[in-house]
């Protein structure tokens, strides 16, 4: 990773080019995420907007250039009113692909599991599709363990892609 001289910080409106941007090479270019369509500006500040005060999200930057993000969400509970997931929540990151290499995510994924830790939580997640080794390495250096393995659930770029889960209890 080297020497940093980047910062972390919370996600701010201000950043929501940036991040459509870093999310919409993900959904044009990769497996990485199932979305198909790019985001726009507007489902972005959405996003933003309404993302819980409470959680993680935050961004990477380096001479005021995100470079970088990443966020907890709850798992279901809010979506599906399944509170039995209270305190289940699955994590996310997205490095711009100019600068993939270089420890980014790391730093990132360091700093939300850091704040949930703070939080405190039963469960994280991590859904990747695979393959994709980068993200999987990522999990599995901060002791997530395989914990599931979907096949064939979506197709994206021409592709039949499977989807694993990573698992980090609390306990």
């Amino acid at each position: 990773m080297g020497n940093r001289t980047g910062n972390i910080r919370r996600v701010a409106m201000g950043d929501t080019k940036t991040l459509c941007k870093i999310f919409n090479y993900y959904v044009k270019n990769s497996i990485a995420t199932f979305e198909m369509k790019p985001h726009s500006f507007g489902q972005m500040e959405g996003k933003i907007s309404s993302h819980p005060e409470a959680l993680p999200w935050l961004v990477y930057e380096e001479d005021k250039v995100v470079m970088g993000y990443a966020r907890a969400t709850h798992w279901k509970g809010n979506a599906y009113n399944k509170s039995a997931y209270e305190g289940t929540f699955e994590l996310s990151v997205y490095v711009n692909n100019k600068y993939r290499g270089r420890g980014i995510g790391k730093l990132l994924y360091a700093e939300v599991l850091r704040l949930m830790r703070r939080k405190g939580y039963r469960s994280l997640l991590g859904g990747i599709a695979l393959p994709n080794d980068a993200c999987v390495a990522l999990h599995e250096h901060f002791n997530f363990v395989k914990t599931a393995h979907f096949k064939a659930m979506g197709i994206k770029l021409g592709k039949r892609i499977d989807v694993g889960y990573w698992q980090l209890n609390a306990f």
